[in-house]
């Protein structure tokens, strides 16, 4: 569904005809542009903005679809950019990404808005704040979504290293080194970092190109050549995230081995305890088992201190068993 529709002219906000056509053509007449936010539109209702707007059925079907990689496709008549953008969930350390997709052409851009998590509102609010950038035209609002869009980014990565830094305490705790579930919250952490990943990884390569660098950074069409310098702002902060995460990812496996190396050794020092308290167990036994035999001649059964002795020499032989494991550290 269609959730704002307005015509910017010198940066300043002006409602504009109901119909899109009209819309339009008062945009290119006024030498403004016209700016369409949908919401998950269906095909019937995107229909009417693909036919108006010329965009090319391609990008349409990326646009109703979603789930997308970030990208950014160049068409005769418009320009399309995929954008996912990030939340944290404190309340179960989660990390979710919705879809952002923009058309821009040379005097129109058109928001598609997949899930909850979306900076598009707070864009818009805050160019119109802005006249002067609003009034650079459509470059402007891709500017300001894909900065808003890694900003959020930089947010996401601090909380997620705030995470990370408590699991790190967890698994290295002198006492524990973990619970039982400490290795399920570490992949499920490796889960988030990689959902991160996979949205701010992609992104590398449009905003290049976008700041005119790299082998494919030429012009490209509707994107001023003077806003080069904003967008290669934004693939330096897109840099630092992907610093970031690509550290995440070293150190959640690092956190990982870790961990199971500690239970393993754990378990070592179990199986060395267990070994050790067998060992104490079976000198008695043994020595039980020798004289339960019941042969007729074992002279020490005669004896009449046979039965103490026996026990003093099962103490004497379990208290040096027991030394000598506690001082190599068995017990």
């Amino acid at each position: 569904m269609i959730v704002d529709c307005a015509i910017y002219r010198h940066g300043h906000r002006t409602e504009g005809p109901e119909d899109l056509s009209d819309a339009l053509a008062e945009a290119r007449a006024a030498g403004g542009f016209v700016w369409i936010g949908l919401h998950e539109p269906s095909e019937q209702e995107f229909d009417l903005v693909t036919q108006e707007f010329g965009l090319h059925p391609l990008a349409v079907e990326d646009a109703l679809k979603a789930h997308q990689r970030p990208k950014l496709e160049v068409y005769d008549d418009s320009l399309f950019m995929v954008l996912k953008p990030v939340v944290y969930e404190p309340e179960s350390d989660a990390v979710s990404a919705g879809e952002v997709m923009v058309f821009i052409g040379d005097c129109f851009v058109v928001t598609v808005r997949h899930g909850e998590c979306s900076p598009l509102a707070a864009v818009r609010h805050r160019l119109e704040e802005e006249p002067e950038m609003l009034d650079k035209g459509p470059t402007a609002v891709l500017y300001a979504i894909a900065d808003a869009t890694v900003d959020h980014y930089l947010e996401v990565a601090t909380e997620l290293q705030t995470d990370l830094d408590e699991l790190e305490a967890e698994v290295f705790q002198p006492e524990t080194g973990g619970s039982r579930n400490t290795a399920s919250r570490i992949y499920t952490f490796k889960r988030q970092v990689l959902e991160f990943r996979r949205a701010t990884g992609p992104l590398a390569l449009p905003l290049a190109r976008l700041a005119g660098n790299g082998p494919m950074g030429g012009t490209v069409p509707f994107v001023h050549d003077t806003s080069r310098p904003f967008f290669r702002d934004v693939g330096d902060h897109l840099t630092r995230v992907n610093e970031s995460v690509e550290a995440l990812d070293r150190l959640v496996s690092d956190i990982l081995s870790a961990h199971l190396a500690q239970m393993s050794v754990r378990q070592n020092d179990d199986m060395r305890k267990i070994s050790a308290w067998a060992a104490m167990a079976a000198v008695p036994t043994m020595i039980a088992g020798i004289y339960g035999m019941n042969f007729d001649h074992m002279p020490e059964l005669h004896w009449l201190w046979s039965y103490p002795a026996v026990i003093v020499v099962m103490a004497v032989l379990e208290v040096l068993l027991y030394r000598q494991f506690k001082r190599r550290g068995w017990l």
